[in-house]
């Protein structure tokens, strides 16, 4: 059967051309979906957009709408190298005059020096226990005490420390001790000397009731290079004494294990960091709230500016926003808005408006804030503060309160911006599939003339042909005669 190669070469026509216009026609239809679905996608970006800012304002809405907010206090020293303090919500306010006379700090002991960390000492089983050295003299030079007793802690468990074969060099000895997490850290120093190697221990706490008392039971040279106990032989040598941190608050004497003190002032933790004093100031921490205020408003004001953006019509371009004439916008907008205009309850002195601590609505529908209004209202009224914007015994009172559940409402399972975005998506995959259907029959019709072109080529050629022939036919005969 005759074929054709290509598209029109048969009966030299612009059948090529035709079947392309012919295409474009019939896929206007797939021109107008594309345009519907450029225009849905477009709405539904900015939906996303505004979820986006939606968002935003709750999380500022959410913050100020729990009570335990606005109870924050903020502790402030006056010599941050000497102490810094942390506050929480049951600190009581006030000045503290603090004077540090004492830094707590964890005792240390060191062996008897050896000529090599790698040679055996001897094995056994290493027992640290830790409490308080009491009583007797001590004599800083040797590092040993003299008449002194030894009050284990109660609260701590002797972890017992396997010396074996394997770990019966100074090296051994070190890594036995760390692996065992017994409240000592073990280290080898080098001090330079003929036996330059010395095991040191390091408790892990700091405190008076942490100083260690070290029993060996095993081979002798082992126990002659590790006993020690404060009351009575001491092998090992103290470098570091243990002790509590001594301060003063207010004249009032505080010892602490540790140089984090808590709760000497109510609700305060002081980390004291060397000797010297300071006064602590505490008190309620109201530039915290002034800035959670402050971040609530820009980001309503945020939500507008993106509303705007949304719903603007170039006189110019004569191009909409996605959101011109939207609805789901114009009722969220106007819910917010009657939201924060509407009084909230409260009795006699009370506040009840944002107007009232400095916050108020501007023509343009914007929020502005006057900082002296608010500053004042939160010096003098941060409980009145606090519950314009929430409640600790009502889940509906309060504007944080009100405006995080408005937003939770609109953009949950059956609010109006869920609605919405999922209508969208609705409509997006049915013409999807609109798209793919159509896609097939103008496919299918192409086709279809395609296979008519080819046979009106093929026939128009091979009358071409025939015509060619009969013409040449023709001519022979007039020649012959």
């Amino acid at each position: 059967m005759a074929s054709i190669s290509s598209l029109g070469i048969g009966s030299n026509l612009d059948l090529s051309s035709l079947l392309t216009n012919l295409e474009t026609a019939e896929s206007q239809p797939l021109v107008l979906l594309q345009q519907r679905q450029v225009s849905y996608t477009s709405k539904l970006s900015a939906y996303g957009q505004l979820q986006s800012a939606l968002g935003t304002l709750q999380t500022a809405a959410k913050k100020l709408s729990d009570p335990a907010f606005f109870l924050g206090v903020k502790a402030t020293s006056s010599a941050t190298d000497v102490m810094s303090a942390s506050a929480g919500n049951t600190a009581a306010a006030g000045i503290y005059n603090i004077n540090v006379t004492q830094l707590a700090q964890a005792q240390s002991v060191v062996a008897a020096g050896q000529a090599s960390a790698k040679t055996a000492i001897g094995t056994g089983t290493i027992t640290i226990d830790f409490g308080t050295i009491a009583g007797g003299s001590y004599d800083a030079a040797s590092g040993k005490y003299t008449g002194a007793g030894f009050t284990p802690d109660a609260s701590r468990t002797a972890v017992p420390i396997t010396i074996d074969a394997a770990h019966n060099t100074l090296e051994g000895i070190r890594d036995a001790v760390n692996a065992a997490k017994a409240g000592v850290t073990a280290s080898i120093v080098n001090d330079g000397s003929g036996t330059p190697n010395r095991l040191v221990l390091t408790s892990t706490e700091t405190g008076k009731a942490s100083s260690m008392r070290v029993s060996v039971a095993g081979d002798a040279a082992l126990a002659n290079l590790l006993n020690h106990d404060p009351a009575g032989t001491q092998n090992l040598q103290q470098t570091v004494q243990a002790q509590n941190a001594e301060l003063t608050v207010n004249g009032i004497a505080v010892t602490s294990a540790s140089n984090t003190v808590k709760e000497s002032i109510q609700g305060t933790t002081l980390t004291v960091l060397k000797t010297g004093t300071s006064t602590l100031s505490v008190a309620r921490d109201t530039a915290s709230v002034e800035t959670a205020i402050n971040d609530f408003v820009k980001a309503y004001n945020a939500l507008q500016s993106t509303a705007s953006t949304l719903t603007t019509f170039d006189t110019d371009k004569k191009t909409a926003a996605a959101l011109v004439g939207d609805s789901t916008l114009r009722n969220l907008q106007t819910s917010i808005r009657n939201t924060l205009t509407s009084p909230q309850a409260g009795g006699t002195g009370d506040l009840t408006m944002l107007s009232q601590i400095g916050v108020s609505f501007q023509k343009d529908g914007t929020m502005s804030v006057d900082s002296d209004k608010l500053k004042s209202a939160l010096a003098t009224n941060l409980d009145g503060v606090s519950k314009l914007f929430s409640s600790a015994t009502s889940s509906t009172t309060g504007y944080g309160k009100q405006l995080d559940a408005l937003v939770t409402k609109a953009t949950s399972t059956g609010g109006v911006l869920k609605v919405a975005t999922d209508g969208i998506n609705t409509s997006l995959k049915q013409l999807d599939e609109q798209y793919t259907d159509m896609q097939a029959r103008v496919d299918a019709k192409v086709e279809y003339y395609r296979a008519q072109f080819t046979q009106l080529d093929l026939l128009v050629s091979k009358m071409n042909s025939t015509s060619s022939y009969l013409t040449q036919q023709f001519a022979s005969m007039s020649s012959d005669n």
